[in-house]
């Protein structure tokens, strides 16, 4: 069987050591993708990607790798989208994971955000990132890692 394997959208990604836990405890790579280089624990598990700066280059080469089996830690909506497509799981660091249900509306508000923004509109930003934001996404990612697991070996 093969494993599953977790792609990091690692620029200001505040769950890396959370994902590197639970990768170690199941034994899965970590692909660990920036724009440039950022502190990494430094594990066989662990890989670091440092990509070339421009927008979406690290989102390209994630989308380019990422597959069936596989769950990607990102709070960009279009990278989220391009993985479900490719069979991926996409979670954000919230807990929230990205569905075929709900990615359609996702996008929709993000195209909002954006239009209100290039009118002068002040738009609210994420809410803080909380320790119960935190615990769902262990709870989230563990259970992402099952259901990669699962489709892996199906």
């Amino acid at each position: 069987m093969t494993s599953p394997r977790i792609f990091i959208d690692a620029d200001a990604c505040p769950v890396k050591d959370e994902v590197y836990r639970v990768a170690e405890r199941y034994g899965l790579k970590v692909f660990v993708v920036s724009n440039g280089w950022i502190n990494t624990r430094r594990d066989a598990f662990i890989e670091q990607i440092v990509v070339d700066a421009g927008p979406d280059v690290a989102d390209d080469w994630i989308a380019e790798r990422a597959t069936t089996g596989d769950v990607v830690i990102t709070q960009d909506i279009p990278l989220a989208d391009r993985c479900l497509k490719a069979g991926a799981q996409a979670l954000k660091s919230n807990g929230q994971m990205f569905s075929a249900d709900s990615i359609g509306s996702a996008l929709a508000g993000r195209m909002v955000g954006e239009h209100m923004r290039s009118m002068g509109l002040q738009t609210s930003g994420p809410p803080p990132f909380s320790n119960a934001d935190r615990s769902k996404f262990l709870q989230s990612l563990d259970a992402a890692v099952v259901r990669a697991r699962k489709a892996l070996s199906a």
